[in-house]
């Protein structure tokens, strides 16, 4: 599943985020002595879903799963889920429906939907859990006062690093990633940096903010050799997103032994402007201080949150295009999106390795267009390819990390 993080990131389908807290934050009871309360006071008829309902999804690993189900003043079902091996931040459902024995959920925000069958006794709800089209089962069963599991409190929020700080990792674990564990991430969670599935192109995408293509003599296991790093910041609080490039531009140093020098080159690239017409996105209502998030309900449905066009550039270049993305937009405000595409063999290359293939197009009616007309009709920009000098790093040394 993934649950929208407040740090930038990059995650297919069943990839499972454990980053920061959630963008979307609902007030509910948090523990289970609450759920206990609830079902004294209120015994649940077999037939009715309004209860907390609980399972594990095998996904790779073990992830239980809570949803809470309310009825409304008008009768009608609405709940609330958690993932509670990731932090356990309750995410709104869109919709909750049980129509004879047949119960649906819908979870928009990260594209994923539970169908089942409530059994005669109605103390299970057998069926599947599809967020990308291989779905997984998961059966949930009625918590008890005695089962109910415990929902995790979040974490209590960690204030900013302070803004003349220049940090480094005081310590860094960086070990080889599991092999085809799907995924790719970038964050922290309270004050831990950590990356899934990461390579060197990847690191200096994040650290200094180039493309592939603009590494000049970069040996081959630059773009092959995944890691999975693990950090702490020697400094106190939430660093800012210059910061954490900070603190990255100096592991590759440090551990990779990284040295390359400035070039300028003349570099196919993308480049973002403006369409005719009016721009369709949101502008965000998010406080300037509150950091941007970027990430995939599943290849090709992207969620955007508190960005300006120049961060949208850079993530697009850094996670789904095949050579670098220009902002010409000149637009300068944040905002929320979403986007949804059929992505072609172009697209995703960073994700070559991590378990994650890109679904070739389906000839269907209902399937999104491709990624330049889909910018273009639901976020009124252009995209295309051009020729221009753009910067380039030439690679002096660089050398595998040494076991931790």
């Amino acid at each position: 599943m993934l649950i929208p993080s407040r740090e930038v990131r990059l995650f297919p389908r069943l990839s499972f985020a454990f980053f920061t807290a959630a963008l979307l934050c609902f007030n509910l009871p948090q523990t289970a002595a609450a759920n206990q309360a609830q079902s004294q006071t209120s015994p649940p008829s077999a037939h009715d879903i309004a209860d907390t309902w609980q399972g594990t999804l095998h996904a790779g690993q073990d992830f239980r799963t809570v949803v809470k189900i309310t009825k409304n003043d008008k009768g009608a079902y609405e709940g609330n889920f958690n993932s509670i091996d990731q932090g356990g931040q309750p995410l709104k459902l869109d919709s909750v429906t049980l129509n004879g024995s047949d119960v649906k959920m819908e979870l928009k925000l990260i594209g994923g939907t539970f169908t089942g069958k409530l059994s005669g006794d109605g103390k299970t709800i057998d069926g599947n859990w599809s967020q990308g089209p291989n779905p997984l089962p998961l059966v949930l069963t009625r918590a008890t006062p005695e089962t109910a599991w415990e929902i995790p409190k979040p974490p209590p929020p960690v204030p900013p690093m302070a803004a003349d700080a220049n940090p480094s990792f005081e310590v860094a674990t960086i070990k080889p990633s599991v092999p085809n564990r799907p995924g790719k991430g970038f964050g922290f969670q309270a004050d831990r940096f950590r990356t899934v599935n990461t390579n060197l192109n990847d690191l200096i995408a994040f650290a200094y903010g180039f493309h592939a293509k603009q590494i000049i003599g970069a040996p081959e296991w630059f773009g092959t050799d995944l890691f999975d790093i693990e950090a702490k910041p020697d400094a106190e609080g939430r660093p800012n997103q210059k910061q954490m490039g900070t603190m990255v531009q100096k592991l590759l140093e440090d551990r990779f032994g990284l040295k390359f020098h400035h070039d300028k080159r003349e570099l196919s690239v993308y480049v973002i402007s403006v369409a005719p017409g009016t721009v369709k996105m949101r502008k965000s209502e998010a406080p300037p201080e509150a950091n941007p998030a970027f990430f995939f309900r599943q290849l090709g449905d992207l969620v955007v949150r508190n960005q300006t066009m120049s961060d949208f550039a850079k993530w697009m270049q850094s996670g789904v295009m095949d050579r670098p993305v220009v902002d010409q937009t000149g637009l300068t405000d944040r905002y929320d999106f979403e986007l949804k595409w059929t992505p072609d063999d172009s697209q995703f290359g960073q994700f070559r390795g991590t378990g994650v293939t890109v679904q070739p197009p389906k000839d269907e009616a209902n399937a999104p267009p491709g990624l330049y007309t889909a910018i273009q009709e639901q976020l009124g920009l252009k995209m295309g390819p051009a020729k221009i000098p753009d910067d380039a790093i030439v690679i002096d040394h660089a050398e595998k990390p040494s076991a931790n």
